[in-house]
């Protein structure tokens, strides 16, 4: 039984014994967008809000609306999503927003912005991603 006991051994080493395998888990996927937005957005930004998810911004060239989404990297059981809209510098907190109890994105909201500067933000729970001040013009 020497080659039981060597073949055991080395499977251990390359954490093969029980649950060595099983026990990884692999990272959660980023979020992607789907169009939440409707047809004639494209993303023109988007911003990591820490490891749970992303927020999109879009813009539509027909109309010069933007829009913002903030997703998840999975669904699951409803947190507080909010996702945020505003003309830079002189727009109110946030010109567009929603915010409440999700179980994958909050938004699409939506905000007239052609030939200006916009800041949008997503937040998931707390944790906030996003940005100031960007795509002018």
């Amino acid at each position: 039984m020497r080659i039981g006991r060597k073949a055991a051994s080395i499977a251990l080493a390359l954490g093969l014994g029980a649950g060595g395998v099983l026990g990884t888990a692999a990272p959660a996927a980023a979020a992607t967008y789907g169009g939440e937005c409707g047809s004639g957005y494209g993303v023109v930004n988007s911003a990591p809000i820490g490891s749970l998810g992303t927020v999109f911004l879009t813009y539509n060239n027909s109309n010069g609306n933007n829009c913002a989404v903030a997703k998840r990297n999975s669904a699951g059981s409803a947190v507080l999503i909010e996702v945020g809209l505003s003309i830079y510098p002189e727009g109110n907190h946030w010109d567009a927003y929603e915010g409440d109890y999700f179980t994958s994105y909050a938004g699409p909201v939506y905000l007239n912005a052609a030939g200006r500067c916009v800041s949008w933000m997503g937040r998931i729970s707390g944790t906030e991603g996003g940005d100031r001040g960007t795509n002018c013009g």
